[in-house]
């Protein structure tokens, strides 16, 4: 995941440097560029300060890192992105465009992969 950011973040840097050269810029690697109203995309969606509140809940979490929170909030986002997507493929059987609780019981019902889920949703 790690990994994933460092590209991402490459990326926004390399776009930067473009853009400069683009404007005709030249500045030392420690000048500050005169907007800094530069647009980072955000790599999760889940506010991480809500994921770490609710990571310290756990009795037996004394510290966690800012990678561990990040970590945590991207395999959520994937796990809920993933039980939404099949869960959507049931509605759309019963031609229905809104899921309902049953798509999602029915999603986690029918993949091993969700099995530790069951019984934790009625």
């Amino acid at each position: 995941m790690a990994t994933e950011e460092d590209a991402v973040l490459q990326d926004v840097a390399g776009n930067r440097e473009e853009a400069d050269e683009e404007k005709g810029r030249t500045g030392s690697p420690g000048e500050k560029p005169e907007c800094s109203a530069a647009v980072v995309p955000k790599l999760v969606r889940l506010p991480m300060s809500r994921v770490k509140a609710l990571m310290k809940f756990d009795p037996e979490l004394s510290l966690a890192s800012q990678e561990s929170v990040f970590l945590i909030s991207k395999a959520t986002e994937l796990l809920i992105e993933t039980i939404a997507k099949d869960a959507y493929v049931y509605a759309q059987r019963n031609k229905r465009k809104t899921l309902q609780r049953r798509d999602i019981d029915n999603a986690v019902d029918a993949f091993d992969e969700f099995a530790f889920l069951e019984g934790t949703l009625d």
